[in-house]
């Protein structure tokens, strides 16, 4: 009978030991989490700080692309995004870089019919954008807002 009371003490105190490892087990693990979740604020906060100053030096230097710089951001991404109508909504035609869009985004169901007519213009546009001096491309599309070629 001792020898089983001996078991059971034994089996006893392995049971508490185990009991006692997986609470320090917990304890470590909670601490982690509550340190990971720490440094993921930390994180977050450093990166919306990024993103804030990110924004305001691209909305500062969109705000400087007059004239030459609108025309070559214009003309360089007509030519290399123009399927989607980048250049247009630099220019600030919404309604033609809409239907830019559309067109390029129709091309994933037909198989890049749409894509490419809308990359073709695009193309054309980049060119022509690139190739007119700048006096004429302020004249014609930032002031006289021709929407087309």
């Amino acid at each position: 009978m001792s020898d089983e009371k001996n078991l059971s003490d034994d089996l006893n105190d392995m049971l508490g030991d185990a009991k006692e490892g997986a609470k320090k087990a917990a304890d470590k693990a909670e601490e982690f989490a509550e340190e990971a979740k720490e440094k993921a604020k930390e994180f977050a906060s450093e990166a919306k700080e990024s993103a804030s100053e990110f924004a305001e030096e691209a909305k500062e230097a969109f705000d400087k692309a007059t004239g030459d710089n609108k025309k070559v951001l214009a003309g360089v991404l007509g030519i290399l995004l123009g399927w989607i109508g980048i250049h247009k909504f630099i220019l600030g035609y919404q309604k033609e870089g809409i239907i830019l869009l559309v067109l390029g985004l129709l091309g994933f169901v037909t198989c890049g019919i749409t894509s490419a007519i809308s990359g073709v213009i695009g193309l054309i546009e980049g060119i022509i954008y690139l190739t007119k001096s700048d006096e004429e491309f302020y004249n014609t599309y930032q002031a006289g807002k021709k929407s087309w070629f």
